[in-house]
C-alpha cells in the first residue's frame, strides 16, 4: 500500500496508467483527482452561503466566516475546497444564480483554466519560446559600473566592454542560457536613474554586437521607453521592465517592435521601494497589481502570448516577502502568463546564509531550485552554469520514466 501526495495531475495520469486505466476511465477520472483551494476575497454574506449550499451538494466544502452563517457579518471571505470535477460543476451551478454570482462563476472558470495551465509559447519578433517542459534561463550581462553584484562590465577599468560584454554572453549561452538579458541601470535599492542617452550609450553597441555573434534571443532590461525602442531597433526582441509598464509609452513601443515584455512588481522607484513596505496582504497585492499592468498592456496593443509576470523579488520587499513569494510562486499562475523570477544573488539570500558570505551562487541555486519545483518558467540569473547544472537534476526527478 502507497498513500500518495501528488505535485501534478500528470503523477495522477502516470499512476493510472501503470494499473491499466482505460484511457476513456483516465479522461473522466482524473479531474476527480486533482483537488483545489480556492479563497474568494470581500463577497457578501447570500453570495457565501449560497455558495456554501452548492459546494456541500456536490460532495466539496466552503468554509466562511461564522458571522456569515448568521447573517451578523454582511461580507466574508470564502473557501473553497473541492476537486477540479466539483469547481466546474459548481461554476456551471453559480452561473446561473443571481446576487453577481454569474459574474464570479465567470472569473472562478478563467481563474481554473488560468492555473491549470503550465505550458506557453512565448511570442517573440523572430522566434518563439517554449515554456513549461523546463525551466528556462535568462543570462544577466550588466553594463553597469556599480551593480549590486559587482559584474558590471562598463566603467573606467572595462574600458573593452564590448570584448567583455560577447565573452560573457557567449559564455553564458554555451553554460545553458536561453535568453540574454543586458541592462544599462542599476536597480539596487537606492540607486539614482541615469538619463536615457546614458543608458543608449552602455547597452546598445553591445546588443548590436550580441544579435550578429549569438542566436539565444536578447533582452533589453529597462524603464525607460526611448532607451526599449533604441535596444529594439538594435536587435532586441524582448523588454524587461522592472516599473511594470506604468508608461504606457513602453508597451505601445513594444506592441510596435511586437517584442514580448516582461511585466513586474515594483511599489516605486529603486531609489525609494525600500522606505516604506507595507502589504495588507502580500501575494493578493501583487497579483491585483500585475493583473491590472496585463489588462493596461493588452490594451496598448501588446499581444497577450508576449507578456511573461514577474512578482519582484527584492523590489519594495523584505526578506521575509522573498521568502513567502518564492514558497507561494505557483499562486501567481492564476494569472494565465509564464512567470519569471529574478532572486539571483539578492540581500536575503546573504542575510539567510549568515554575516559577509563570499559567494551566493549556492544560495541562488537553492532558490532556483524551489522555484522550479514550484513552476516558475524562466529564471533570470547571474551564474547560469550553476543554476543549468541544477536544473537538469529537477528535470530528472520529474521524467515520468526512470529508467
Amino acid at each position: 500500500m502507497r498513500i500518495f501526495r501528488f505535485n501534478c495531475e500528470n503523477e495522477v495520469e502516470k499512476v493510472m496508467r501503470d494499473i491499466g486505466v482505460d484511457p476513456y476511465g483516465i479522461k473522466i477520472m482524473l479531474p476527480k483527482a486533482t483537488s483545489f483551494l480556492v479563497r474568494l476575497n470581500a463577497i457578501s454574506n447570500i453570495s457565501a452561503n449560497i455558495i456554501k449550499q452548492e459546494s456541500l451538494s456536490l460532495g466539496a466544502e466552503a468554509a466562511v466566516a461564522r458571522g456569515a452563517l448568521t447573517g451578523r457579518a454582511k461580507e466574508t471571505g470564502c473557501l473553497i475546497i473541492a476537486t477540479l470535477d466539483q469547481l466546474n460543476r459548481l461554476t456551471r451551478k453559480l452561473s446561473s444564480q443571481p446576487f453577481g454570482l454569474h459574474k464570479l462563476a465567470n472569473e472562478l472558470a478563467k481563474g481554473i483554466k488560468s492555473y491549470a495551465q503550465n505550458d506557453f509559447t512565448l511570442s517573440l519578433r523572430n522566434a518563439s519560446l517554449k515554456l513549461g517542459k523546463r525551466t528556462h534561463i535568462m543570462g544577466i550581462i550588466n553594463m553597469t559600473p556599480d551593480s549590486f553584484s559587482g559584474d558590471g562590465l562598463y566603467g573606467e577599468k572595462c574600458r573593452d566592454y564590448l570584448k567583455l560584454a560577447l565573452k560573457k554572453a557567449e559564455g553564458m549561452v554555451k553554460d545553458g542560457a536561453d535568453i540574454i538579458d543586458v541592462g544599462g541601470e542599476s536597480s539596487r535599492p537606492g540607486a539614482k536613474s541615469i538619463s536615457a542617452k546614458e543608458e543608449i550609450r552602455r547597452t546598445v553597441p553591445v546588443i548590436k554586437l550580441l544579435t550578429k555573434k549569438i542566436k539565444a534571443p536578447i533582452s533589453i532590461d529597462t524603464s525607460k521607453p526611448e532607451v526599449a525602442k533604441a535596444a529594439l531597433e538594435a536587435g532586441a526582441q524582448m523588454v524587461n521592465d522592472i516599473s511594470g509598464l506604468r508608461n504606457k509609452r513602453m508597451s505601445k513601443i513594444a506592441a510596435g517592435h511586437k517584442a514580448a515584455v516582461v511585466i513586474m512588481h515594483m511599489p516605486g522607484r529603486p531609489v525609494n521601494m525600500q522606505r516604506s513596505i507595507a502589504y495588507h496582504s502580500l501575494i493578493d497585492d501583487i497579483i491585483t497589481y500585475l493583473k491590472r499592468a496585463i489588462e493596461s498592456a493588452e490594451a496598448c496593443g501588446i499581444e497577450p502570448a508576449k507578456i511573461v509576470i514577474d512578482p519582484g523579488i527584492g523590489f519594495g520587499k523584505k526578506p521575509g516577502h522573498n521568502l513567502e513569494i518564492i514558497n507561494k510562486l505557483s499562486d501567481f499562475k492564476i494569472l494565465g502568463k509564464p512567470i519569471l523570477l529574478g532572486a539571483s544573488r539578492k540581500s536575503f539570500i546573504a542575510k539567510i546564509l549568515g554575516p559577509s558570505p563570499s559567494d551566493l551562487a549556492l544560495g541562488t541555486v537553492a532558490a532556483g531550485v524551489m522555484a522550479a519545483e514550484r513552476g516558475v518558467h524562466i529564471l533570470r540569473v547571474h551564474d547560469v552554469k550553476e543554476l543549468n547544472q541544477a536544473l537538469k537534476i529537477v528535470s530528472a526527478v520529474k521524467k515520468e520514466s526512470y529508467a
